[in-house]
Formats: structure tokens, sequence, C-alpha cells
């Protein structure tokens, strides 16, 4: 029997669209501020997409929240169930390396993710910098037209605000450590 839609759908999910609702913002709108499609948002909010960290932090500001309020819900639910939490896309995880810091500019997280894995269907794109710095493993880092090769030891600094996008380019686990600065 397949899954009643309000049974797929995620506690992230429904707080986007609580939120959207409560504030009379439309799909189209809160798509023209972030760059996602509908069709996207409309996976997200259901529950069939989770949306990685840049995606949270761009649907938060064009809600008009604080960009730190669906991380710290997850954070609230890593304490409760940490597989779930870990676990926040198919083809990655991640970790904040800063509880508490959901009204501050800067955040960190360790990002791990699979061999031969990218996250599918959305670039990330969202206002000021951020930092990679692989710990372990290959990656690309795909940031507009550009493609940076990345190993162990080595670091990106770019404009966030440009689409960018993560892959696992090896046969190993990467690990990295992921600095997100939000003006």
């Amino acid at each position: 029997m397949p899954a009643k839609k309000s049974d797929k759908m995620t506690p992230v999910g429904k707080k986007i669209k609580k939120i959207r609702l409560d504030k009379s913002f439309t799909l189209e709108q809160i798509a023209n501020e972030t760059g996602y499609s509908t069709d996207y948002l409309k996976a997200v909010e259901a529950g069939e997409e989770r949306p990685p960290v840049g995606a949270l932090l761009q649907i938060a500001r064009a809600l008009e929240i604080d960009s730190g309020f669906f991380l710290r819900e997850q954070e609230t639910a890593m304490q409760t169930r940490v597989s779930e939490y870990t676990k926040r896309t198919k083809e990655y995880a991640y970790e904040t390396l800063t509880p508490g810091a959901e009204n501050k500019h800067l955040k960190a997280f360790r990002v791990s993710i699979e061999p031969r894995q990218e996250h599918t269907g959305v670039g990330y794109q969202h206002e000021g910098e951020e930092f990679n710095y692989v710990l372990s493993g290959k990656v690309e880092v795909i940031v507009g037209d550009h493609v940076n090769t990345l190993k162990a030891g080595e670091s990106l600094h770019f404009n966030a605000g440009i689409k960018h996008q993560l892959r696992n380019i090896g046969d190993e686990a990467a690990e990295l450590l992921v600095v997100i600065y939000s003006p």
C-alpha cells in the first residue's frame, strides 16, 4: 500500500510548508528567492527530498526566518535519533561542529561522502562564502563552470553565491570540513 503523503513528510518539510503558508508565500515566490524549482520545493515539503545545508539556508532566508532554524531542529533530532540525522541526504552525511551557532554568521560542518557519490538534483547556492578542507579522500568542488579537484590536506575558499556542487570522485569515503559564512 503506498504511503500517504502526510506519512512521508519529514519534520523539516512540514516546518517549511507551515511557515510558507502562515506567511502567505507561494511556491513561486520561494522559487524566485532561492533559485530552486517549484517541483524541488514541493518535493522538500512532501519529504521526498532532503535538502542540503545550503538549500536550508536559502529557504530560511526566503521565508524571512533565522538561517539556523532548520539546522537547530536537526541538531535536536540528532540528540535523540543520531542515525537519521547523519543520513540527511541520500548521498552524504554531515554533523554540525558549531552547535548553538544558529544566530551566528559562521557555521562549520563535518561532511562525509560515500565513494563515487554526489548530491543529485540541485546545486548549492547561498549568500556568503564557503571554505572546504578535505580531511580524507578525493573530491570535486564545481563552482559555476570551474572544476576544482581536491585531495586530503587541500582546501578551497569561494563565493557561495555562485552555484556549486560537491562530489566524491574517489574509491574511498571522503571527509571534509565545510565552513559557511552567511552575512
